[in-house]
C-alpha cells in the first residue's frame, strides 16, 4: 500500500481539479474530499490566488510527483505524468478529462518546436478530450497522421476526426489513412496496405516523431465489443486467445505479448515495431483501464505515460504483484 504525507496545497490543487476539471459541484467536491462547503470555498478562492487555476490546472502535488517517479522506475519510462484525481470506479470521464488535460500540455509543448513536426495519432475518448482541451498552439509545420484505419460510422473520437480538428486548430496539416480499422481476412488487409495512397500515409506514420495512443478494453462492456467493429467470431476469437486490450489496433495478452490471431493480421495500422524511434506517449484514465494498460506496458514499446492518481497507484501496486 502507498502512503504519501498530504501536503495542504495537494488538497487545494485535489478541489481545483475536481471543480474545473471534474464539473462537479461546490457540495459535491465537499462531500467527495469530507470538508465543509465553506472550506471548498476557500480552497477555491487559494487556488486561485496561488496561480493554480489558469486554463487548467497546473499544480502537480507532491503525492503525484512522487507517483510519477515510481511509474517510470517500475515500467523502465522515460516520462510520467499523474494527474491529481483518485477517480473511484465511477469516475472514468473525471479521469479521462484530467488525463486530456495533461496530454494537452503536453503536445503543446513538443508542437512549439522550430523544426517540422509529425505526431501520430491512436483513437478514443481521451486523444478526443486532449484536442477538445488544446489551446494557444498555432504551427504551420505541425502534421498529425493516423496511426491505424478509422471506422466506417461518424464519431468525434475516430483517427480523422482528431487528426483533423488538431490540425485545424493548430494551422498544421492532417494525413489520414484510408484504411478500415480492421479488414474481413488477412489477405484482405494485406491488399489494402498495399494499395499506393495507404502506403504513403504509413509512410509519412511510421516517421512520425512522437505517438499519442490511448489503450482499450477488451471485455464484456468495453466500446470495441459494443461497437458492432468486429463480427461475432472476431469477438469470439479475442475471448478464446485470452485479449485483455489493444493499442493502436494491435491486440494483447495480459503479459505484454502480441496475441497470435488472426485479427492482428486484419488491422491496417503501425506496428510496435516499427515505433522505435518514435516518442511514444501513452495515455490512459480510468479504473477500468488497469488490465489492458498493465498489458501494453509490458509490451515495452511505450516511452511515456500520462494517467490518473488512481490509476497510478492500481499500476504501481499491480507491478508489485505479478499474479495482475
Amino acid at each position: 500500500m502507498l502512503m504519501h504525507k498530504r501536503h495542504p496545497d495537494d488538497d487545494i490543487a485535489q478541489a481545483a481539479w475536481l471543480y474545473y476539471v471534474g464539473n462537479l459541484s461546490q457540495q459535491e467536491v465537499s462531500k467527495r474530499l469530507g470538508v465543509s462547503r465553506f472550506k471548498v470555498l476557500r480552497m477555491l478562492a487559494d487556488a486561485r490566488e496561488q496561480g493554480l487555476v489558469r486554463i487548467s490546472v497546473e499544480h502537480r502535488t507532491a503525492r503525484t510527483l512522487a507517483l510519477a517517479d515510481k511509474l517510470v522506475e517500475a515500467f523502465s519510462l522515460q516520462e510520467a505524468q499523474v494527474a491529481p484525481v483518485e477517480s473511484a470506479k465511477d469516475d472514468d470521464e473525471i479521469a479521462r478529462n484530467s488525463v486530456a488535460i495533461l496530454a494537452s500540455g503536453y503536445l503543446a509543448r513538443i508542437a512549439s518546436s522550430d523544426t517540422p513536426v509529425t505526431v501520430g495519432l491512436g483513437w478514443g475518448r481521451t486523444l478526443s478530450s486532449m484536442a477538445d482541451n488544446l489551446t494557444g498552439v498555432r504551427n504551420s509545420d505541425l502534421t498529425f497522421v493516423s496511426l491505424m484505419g478509422s471506422v466506417t460510422y461518424a464519431s468525434h473520437t475516430a483517427p480523422g476526426d482528431v487528426c483533423v480538428r488538431l490540425a485545424a486548430q493548430t494551422g498544421g496539416r492532417a494525413i489520414l489513412l484510408p484504411a478500415p480499422f480492421v479488414a474481413d481476412s488477412a489477405q484482405a488487409c494485406e491488399n489494402i496496405l498495399s494499395q499506393r495512397l495507404v502506403r504513403d500515409a504509413i509512410d509519412v506514420a511510421r516517421g512520425a516523431d512522437h505517438a499519442l495512443m490511448s489503450v482499450g478494453e477488451c471485455c464484456e462492456g468495453a466500446i470495441l465489443f459494443d461497437s458492432d467493429i468486429f463480427s461475432a467470431e472476431q469477438i469470439q476469437e479475442l475471448r478464446d486467445a485470452d485479449v485483455v486490450g489493444d493499442c493502436c489496433g494491435v491486440f494483447y495478452r495480459s503479459d505484454g505479448t502480441v496475441a497470435d490471431i488472426e485479427l492482428n493480421r486484419c488491422t491496417p495500422c503501425v506496428q510496435p515495431s516499427d515505433m522505435e524511434d518514435m516518442d511514444t506517449v501513452l495515455l490512459a484514465g480510468g479504473a477500468g483501464k488497469l488490465t489492458a494498460t498493465l498489458a501494453v506496458l509490458r509490451a515495452g514499446f511505450v516511452k511515456k505515460l500520462l494517467v490518473d492518481e488512481g490509476l497510478a497507484v492500481a499500476l504501481l501496486s499491480a507491478s508489485e504483484d505479478r499474479r495482475v
